[in-house]
């Protein structure tokens, strides 16, 4: 798929890995929908970013936790593009949950936010695909949801959803939509990361680093540009923690 003019939704795309992706797609020539909820100043920001660089993003504030706010942030995807052609789903929330201490709240909130969103997202956005005869949906999962991590168990349970709901998508929606997950592994730790934290993580890569958003965000472009003949897979960005 080319991607100059097609219209890109990159959920969760003002911050951190979103942001990234977000940028380049934008210098690729697509027309990037960057939505965000609670992260204007960041999103604001991005545009003036790529707005001095002669580029630009539209961006679409909607709670995903809200499955009528799903629908209006890609109807106005569709009502300002014309059409939804690639649909990114990044937006996700992560934080410890040691077993024992799991709460029926953070239960609710990973799996609303990591799972429920992403899953209303693809089925409003991969039906009008279908419709229109193509499109791409990219899903960003992680290692843990193939092997847990154990003071991330919830979080790891919603990673596995989503390698298992690309799956599931790939076979629904084809031919016409191709679907994909991407596993990033070490990439933007969390600055409260106890040092000791971090050292274990990038010691579990073969490469023994920590990645980059950049990574990411070019393993989205290949898969929206670079093959039309890939769907239902997980690409493994992790430096080879899955096989370490």
């Amino acid at each position: 798929m080319e991607l100059k003019n097609k219209n890109i939704l990159v959920t969760g795309g003002a911050v951190r890995v979103g942001r990234a992706i977000t940028s380049n797609l934008a210098h690729a020539d697509a027309r990037v929908f960057c939505h965000y909820n609670s992260s204007k100043q960041s999103a604001e920001s991005l545009r003036s970013e790529l707005q001095q660089a002669g580029y630009e993003i539209e961006l679409i504030r909607g709670d995903l936790s809200k499955t009528d706010h799903i629908g209006r942030v890609i109807d106005s995807v569709v009502a300002k593009g014309g059409s939804i052609d690639v649909l990114v789903n990044n937006a996700a929330v992560f934080f410890r949950t040691p077993l024992g201490t799991v709460t029926e709240e953070q239960w609710d909130k990973l799996f609303t936010l990591n799972l429920k969103s992403p899953f209303f997202c693809a089925q409003n956005a991969g039906d009008r695909m279908r419709r229109q005869g193509y499109g791409k949906i990219i899903n960003i999962g992680d290692p843990s949801g193939l092997n847990p991590w154990p003071g991330f168990i919830p979080y790891g349970l919603t990673k596995g959803g989503i390698i298992s709901m690309t799956k599931g998508l790939a076979r629904a929606l084809a031919p016409e939509v191709q679907v994909n997950c991407i596993n990033p592994g070490p990439v933007m730790l969390p600055e409260e990361y106890p040092e000791s934290e971090r050292e274990r993580a990038l010691n579990a890569t073969l490469l023994k680093r920590e990645g980059r958003p950049e990574d990411i965000a070019a393993t989205v472009r290949f898969l929206i540009e670079g093959s039309d003949y890939i769907t239902g897979s997980i690409a493994n960005v992790d430096g080879g923690r899955s096989i370490a």
